[in-house]
């Protein structure tokens, strides 16, 4: 008897126990004030696997980066806040003279950053590989005094072993390199015999957010470094979509053919700004503090009145939500047409909502998305949004051969946001990353003519025809929708 009253009491206190960490688990996700598909799809993964569940959300259902970098964020605010006070003085580069189109996103990255549009920049598009890799050696090639460079993905092979090469040579003379590659995206690369010539070399390599299962009580695992960018004498960035990869040899395993991919090429004023967001990140992971550029360190008079920019730059620690802001006000601006590329489209609610309102206003809203993917999940949750956008009045093509990793949006043939941000919830809400808004019509053509091409080579989504899929298809879209808040 007494047995059964000791086992009764144990049950009982394991049973209140699993309940009051369920429950708070919940309250902690409700009170995130998150978007509602997030929460109701993290609410039915704890109380399907009860205590997994909350393991994994624990794991991966919060962006924390830790006391350390919290600390760190914190110590470096008084000092980034200095800087654009300072750079806000020199008014000569700065402008609110903006189109129309454009007003209403420089209005919002006035309010969040204090800064105005950045004018007096020269930029050029580049969309081909060899493109990219050539200007890129070349710059490396000229630079006198430093590089810093971040990446997700570092893929030794092809011209990448150029890139290295490159900085081993600016190193030798006399050149201070700096590399942060992430710990995920690079994994491969950190153990090659590639990174250990590239350190032996002198150039400094930093491990981004390490992937380390006994941090997981202490930092989000999936958390990721997703810049793309690179800086030569404080003068010369890059950024855009392409890691230091050669499409000939990267993930050929996964058969979607070679990626395709854009980078900018950037001179003038905004690449100050570049430079302090990168200071940031090294000073965020390292503890490390890099001296900021010199406000006025541009090699040449800046272009008067061309190509008008603002850098928005997201991650834990940054402006939260700033990105997904700026798409949000972007789409709402849009008043003709506006065209989006994306690998990866997994929209937040609001997006979905605002793109489906656009069309129905009657803006061309066109989304371009590789028809092969590298992510099996990525490529099926997408597919679980395609009938809602058709049904709003959405044009989705799907781009052939190749696999499309550019991300861009053009509104309009005059406003081009182009950056390392998809439209999923990882890039919306979490990892780092950045993205250029350029209002100059130039370039906006520029990037027209391209998208002009991807359009030429993608296959129409019809209305009709995506309603005949077979079943087992919109269960297994269903099925991966269900994680689509998570992904």
């Amino acid at each position: 008897m007494q047995f059964t009253s000791f086992h009764a009491l144990i049950s009982t206190l394991i049973f209140l126990t699993y309940w009051l960490i369920i429950v708070a688990t919940t309250l902690r996700i409700v009170f995130k004030r998150r978007p509602t598909t997030y929460v109701i799809a993290w609410m039915l993964v704890i109380y399907i696997l009860p205590l997994i569940g909350v393991f994994l959300y624990f794991a991966l259902g919060e962006a924390h980066l830790g006391q350390q970098r919290v600390k760190r964020a914190q110590k470096m605010r008084p000092t980034i806040s200095k800087f654009i006070n300072r750079l806000s003085e020199f008014s000569d580069i700065f402008t609110s003279n903006v189109s129309l189109v454009s007003k209403p996103i420089f209005q919002l990255c006035k309010h969040q950053t204090g800064l105005d549009g950045i004018n007096g920049n020269h930029i050029e598009l580049l969309s081909e590989t060899n493109e990219i890799f050539d200007r890129l050696i070349e710059d490396i090639n000229k630079a006198t005094s430093n590089i810093e460079m971040v990446f997700y993905i570092w893929n030794e092979g092809g011209r990448a072993d150029e890139v290295e090469q490159a900085l081993i040579q600016a190193t030798q003379r006399g050149v201070t390199c700096r590399l942060m590659v992430d710990s995920a995206g690079s994994r491969h690369f950190i153990k090659t015999n590639a990174s250990k010539r590239m350190r032996d070399a002198g150039i400094i390599i930093v491990e981004a957010l390490q992937v380390n299962l006994l941090r997981f009580m202490f930092r989000r695992l999936d958390l990721r470094q997703h810049r793309k960018v690179a800086i030569i004498d404080n003068y010369i960035s890059y950024t855009g979509s392409m890691n230091i990869v050669d499409p000939r040899f990267f993930k050929q395993n996964k058969h979607v053919g070679e990626w395709v991919d854009i980078m900018v090429r950037m001179n003038g004023p905004v690449t100050t700004l570049m430079s302090a967001i990168y200071a940031s990140d090294w000073e965020l992971e390292t503890g490390k503090h890099l001296t900021l550029p010199k406000i006025t360190d541009f090699a040449e008079p800046p272009e008067d009145k061309k190509h008008i920019m603002q850098l928005i730059a997201s991650g834990p620690g940054y402006m939260e939500n700033m990105i997904h802001q700026v798409l949000l006000t972007a789409i709402y601006s849009a008043q003709e047409q506006i065209i989006f590329t994306t690998p990866y489209l997994v929209p937040s609610d609001d997006i979905l909502h605002a793109v489906c309102t656009a069309a129905q206003r009657g803006v061309e809203v066109i989304i371009i998305v590789p028809k092969n993917n590298d992510s099996l999940m990525v490529k099926w949750a997408s597919r679980a949004f395609f009938s809602e956008l058709l049904n709003g009045g959405v044009k989705l093509y799907q781009f052939n051969d190749n696999l499309l990793h550019t991300k861009s949006v053009l509104i309009d043939n005059q406003l081009s946001l182009v950056g390392t941000v998809n439209l999923d919830m990882r890039s919306l809400w979490l990892n780092f990353e950045i993205t250029t808004v350029i209002d100059d019509v130039e370039f906006a053509k520029s990037l027209s003519v391209l998208l002009q091409k991807y359009l030429s080579n993608s296959d129409s989504i019809k209305t009709d025809e995506w309603n005949q899929r077979p079943i087992w298809q919109r269960i297994v879209e269903r099925l991966f929708y269900f994680f689509a808040p998570l992904l």
